[in-house]
């Protein structure tokens, strides 16, 4: 690997292009390096999980409302969307949006965390739509996608945005274009400008996970893919983008992240390095926000060694400043504790989902978020006695440079009423790479069955499992089979005519 500096220049200041890190990133896109076999299965496995969670979403609002969206964009060899017949096809950016927000919804697919938070497998809706629409085969795909993958990760290492209150999708934006550009094959002149295009237009605020939070979190993903395909269809026509768009001096870097005094140190493989960063990143057992995954793991755990629930007095979790300060008590949003909250908020809770998951003994991706489960009164009463606070240690240890030593998790006390305290620790999900069981490909199978048998027949999810497991030697049209059709649960292909488009 080498690492690229990052910072600010002055207008006045002469450089070349090349010193540019969107520039640096078209070269890693246009690197034609081979996909690593290991990398190839990783890809499948995430495929499946994307599917997974976009068939188990199907039928909630957002997911049902993008989806009409993108029907109201027919396009004849157009992008087919999850959970429809494979003749039903709309246009691409329409379909990363709405395969985007299935993808989306359970806040249940894979996950990076470094100075930033990341959702990688966001790149795959995208990439999918627009290789079906421009005829690419599986192994186009398959490079895509490790370029997109290597370039989210590593401005996920490198760049913070939550610390300025930007969400996270302004790193999948540039990703998303790359790994278009790699997939298609295009021009380095291209790439770049898809690039900067991407960037300027998928930054925006934090607010969408703040205090109630809303269904824009599942869309903003597919938000930011469908403009990032936007962003590439304009660069292929010879539309510039602003530049230089990281290090301007009225850049994304000058005046939405550190300032003009800002340096940045990203990691990027050399030239004819193969592009391993997916492996680096982890999936989710359990239906809520990576931080929580550990945590639910724990509660589990304890749950053996409590007689009876109600002699909880108190539960203490020493954490990292992400889970305390953005899904703890140190978020200091009063929603958090609010058996009326949205299930978005109710999923950036750990409060909850720990009283939840302690009081249950596991996690369920629909039951633990019901409103009658969120009002049990006993539930209500733990709730409201767990609390988090920042713990330097695992402040460290989630920010350590060795991904075989980074900590999710944190330290629990449960105190009961007796005056008895039990304390036990966990330093990354059972499922982690390095945890108690890691996910394999088995797992990511079984986790489809689980999801998707209630909607998909079993001969199209043995098909489904086939094609992804094979998904370098797909040809073009055999892509489609990488979105399953929900061929029991009878969705209506039709538009509403509810909104604008169906007009």
């Amino acid at each position: 690997m080498k690492f690229h500096d990052l910072r600010v220049w002055p207008s006045a200041e002469p450089h070349a292009r090349e010193e540019e890190l969107a520039w640096q990133l078209t070269e890693l896109a246009s690197d034609p390096v081979a996909v690593d076999q290991d990398v190839i299965e990783m890809i499948g496995n995430r495929i499946i999980d994307n599917a997974s969670e976009a068939i188990a979403s199907l039928q909630r609002s957002p997911v049902a409302a993008a989806r009409q969206q993108a029907l109201a964009h027919p396009r004849t060899g157009g992008a087919t969307l999850y959970g429809l017949s494979r003749d039903c096809r709309v246009s691409p950016e329409w379909a990363s949006w709405a395969n985007g927000t299935a993808v989306r919804e359970l806040d249940y697919h894979d996950t990076y965390l470094a100075e930033e938070y990341s959702h990688p497998g966001d790149n795959i809706p995208p990439l999918l739509a627009v290789a079906q629409q421009m005829d690419r085969s599986g192994a186009d795909l398959v490079r895509g996608l490790a370029t997109a993958y290597e370039i989210h990760i590593n401005l996920v290492k490198a760049i913070s945005l939550h610390k300025h209150k930007i969400d996270h999708v302004a790193h999948l934006g540039p990703a998303a274009a790359a790994g278009i550009g790699t997939m298609l094959g295009l021009s380095k002149e291209v790439i770049y400008q898809a690039i900067n295009h991407a960037l300027h237009v998928t930054t925006s605020t934090r607010q969408s996970r703040k205090g109630q939070i809303s269904s824009w979190k599942a869309y903003a993903p597919g938000h930011a893919t469908k403009l990032a395909v936007e962003a590439v269809d304009r660069a292929m026509r010879g539309e510039t983008g602003p530049a230089p768009i990281y290090e301007g001096e009225d850049g994304v870097i000058a005046w939405l992240l550190d300032g003009k005094d800002a340096h940045y140190r990203v990691p990027l493989p050399e030239a004819g390095e193969s592009k391993r960063a997916i492996l680096e990143s982890f999936t989710k057992e359990h239906s809520a926000e990576y931080q929580a995954q550990a945590l639910i793991d724990l509660a589990r755990r304890m749950r053996t060694q409590i007689p009876d629930i109600a002699l909880v007095e108190q539960v203490l979790i020493h954490t990292s400043y992400h889970t305390h300060a953005v899904i703890g008590s140190g978020a200091n949003d009063p929603q958090k504790y609010d058996p009326d909250a949205s299930r978005e908020t109710l999923d950036h809770s750990i409060p909850y989902i720990f009283a939840v998951a302690l009081e249950d003994g596991g996690w369920h991706h629909v039951d633990s978020y019901t409103s009658e489960r969120a009002h049990r009164p006993q539930t209500v009463a733990l709730w409201r006695n767990v609390e988090t606070r920042l713990d330097e240690e695992w402040e460290r240890r989630y920010h350590d440079p060795d991904p075989s030593k980074k900590a999710f998790g944190g330290r629990v006390e449960i105190k009961l009423q007796d005056g008895t305290t039990l304390v036990d620790e966990i330093a990354v999900a059972d499922a982690h790479p390095a945890g108690a069981r890691p996910f394999a490909r088995e797992n990511y199978v079984q986790k489809f069955e689980t999801l998707a048998a209630y909607a998909v027949g079993d001969g199209e999810r043995s098909a489904f499992i086939d094609a992804a497991g094979r998904v370098a030697d797909l040809t073009s049209e055999e892509l489609a089979g990488l979105t399953p059709v929900a061929d029991t649960l009878g969705l209506s292909g039709a538009v509403d005519g509810q909104g604008i488009f169906d007009a």
